[in-house]
């Protein structure tokens, strides 16, 4: 077994209720970090589980025991360079170049703020391109795809569908 990191954001839940850290923990939430950030509750998972797609559906399962709505699995699929330098472990000027096509081609284009002097990219996309380039390993690439998704299924369906935990956790 591997240990997993990730975060789960919940919402619904009072952090001033009684009992609140009892329920996470009863829940099966031992493995995670509790705190109360902007008005949602964020659960920093380190997870056992033989792959990183088991380890976020049973967390996804855990958290929603407790009554808590999950919200999504963090870290986020948009990047900034330096989210993308902090996460593939190269340097910022590294990724800098390579997204203006001066060491290599067909790095992905940003995504969202690309006007702005903060683009942002997508994870995915961005590990699927330097996975390519032998710059990370293929696991960053299963996780990114595992989190991107899980997000979009909880922003359609609410979190409810088993059938989706159980295809995430065969991942």
């Amino acid at each position: 077994m591997k240990t997993h990191a990730f975060s789960i954001v919940a919402s619904g839940l009072d952090p001033e209720m009684e009992g609140y850290e009892d329920r996470f923990y009863e829940a099966g939430c031992d493995d995670a970090t509790l705190s109360f950030q902007k008005g949602v509750i964020i659960a920093e998972f380190a997870r056992e589980a033989l792959s990183f797609g088991e380890a976020v559906a049973s967390a996804v399962e855990d958290i929603r025991k407790t009554s808590a709505k999950v919200e999504r699995v963090e870290p986020d699929y948009l990047v900034s360079l330096s989210d993308i330098a902090e996460r593939s472990g190269l340097t910022r000027q590294a990724i800098s170049l390579y997204t203006k096509a001066e060491r290599g081609s067909g790095f992905p284009n940003p995504v969202a703020r690309v006007t702005s002097n903060s683009p942002l990219w997508d994870w995915l996309e961005v590990t699927e391109w330097l996975h390519a380039q032998s710059k990370i390993d293929r696991d960053a690439v299963v996780e990114a795809r595992i989190v991107k998704e899980a997000n979009r299924f909880l922003e359609r369906h609410d979190g409810q569908s088993e059938y989706f935990l159980r295809r995430l956790a065969g991942c």
